[in-house]
């Protein structure tokens, strides 16, 4: 059964990591399984998110953002059943969906804390969304500072928080809120067989988390920064983009984490066995 962390400890942990100048590694899990060996890679904390479970099941990543099921519901249910009992001695961050009109989030977030889950996320995330949807969402009461709003109650609750943002705005506004980790999410992960095949480059994904960073950072000074994303799918990329950006406490990998790794090892696997004569 995974360990509890209260907010100050988890935050303790990670401060710890970045000041001994070790990268902080956050991995996504969609199942059980996944989690066990992110564990047993030696990540740093572990998220569950709805997008997981559709992913794990051969679906593209966005499937996650769509009507398929109750986002709350879905990962409230795989953490609490699939991974929770799995793992041991690794933070777990269950992602709530701030938007749900079917529960009063509050509520939903002391539901969440009576599990053995360290902290919140915000997922599925409207920063994702733009064009007139993304308009006609912030003028309905359904758009990003729902998010932001669950964050700062969160926050009341002594929950720790960690999110995504993906512009200069959005970084201001969870740092307002009190984020106490902000990732820079630089759009669906790339590569594989379901993984998206248009992304920015490092050096624009490092630019862009830069600018992010620079928002939040005159704000608060005590934020831990990450990025997630793009072309940020191999630790070769992340290499790269963080010698554009070395000041970058971390990497956030689901996609990178668990998909592409399964893809590759399955396939290698089966066409060695099938070379045998």
């Amino acid at each position: 059964m995974a360990k509890k962390y209260s907010r100050e400890e988890l935050l303790a942990y990670l401060h710890g990591i970045r000041e001994r100048g070790e990268m902080i590694v956050v991995a996504g899990a969609g199942s059980g399984l996944t989690g066990k060996a992110i564990e047993a890679g030696g990540a740093d904390m572990l998220m569950v998110f709805n997008s997981g479970r559709y992913r794990m099941s051969g679906h593209g990543s966005l499937s996650g953002w769509l009507a398929f099921g109750n986002a709350n519901e879905v990962a409230f249910d795989m953490g609490a059943h699939d991974v929770l009992p799995v793992v041991k001695d690794i933070p777990v961050i269950c992602s709530c969906f701030g938007q749900d009109v079917t529960r009063e989030i509050g509520t939903h977030l002391n539901r969440v804390m009576t599990e053995n889950f360290s902290g919140i996320n915000n997922f599925p995330t409207m920063g994702m969304v733009d064009g007139q949807f993304r308009e006609q969402l912030e003028l309905t009461n359904l758009g990003f500072q729902k998010e932001v709003d669950m964050v700062r109650i969160a926050r009341e609750k002594d929950i720790f928080t960690i999110v995504y943002v993906f512009n200069e705005k959005e970084s201001r506004a969870m740092a307002e809120a009190g984020a106490d980790c902000i990732i820079s999410h630089v759009g669906l992960t790339v590569g594989g067989m379901i993984g998206t095949t248009k992304s920015l480059t490092i050096e624009e994904s490092a630019q862009l988390t830069g600018r992010i960073m620079e928002a939040g950072k005159a704000v608060r000074d005590d934020i831990i920064w990450l990025a997630h994303g793009g072309p940020l799918a191999t630790p070769k990329d992340f290499a790269a983009f963080r010698t554009y950006l070395p000041e970058i406490d971390g990497f956030v990998g689901a996609s990178s984490m668990e998909r592409i790794p399964t893809e590759e090892a399955i396939v290698k696997t089966v066409r060695e066995f099938k070379t045998l004569s």
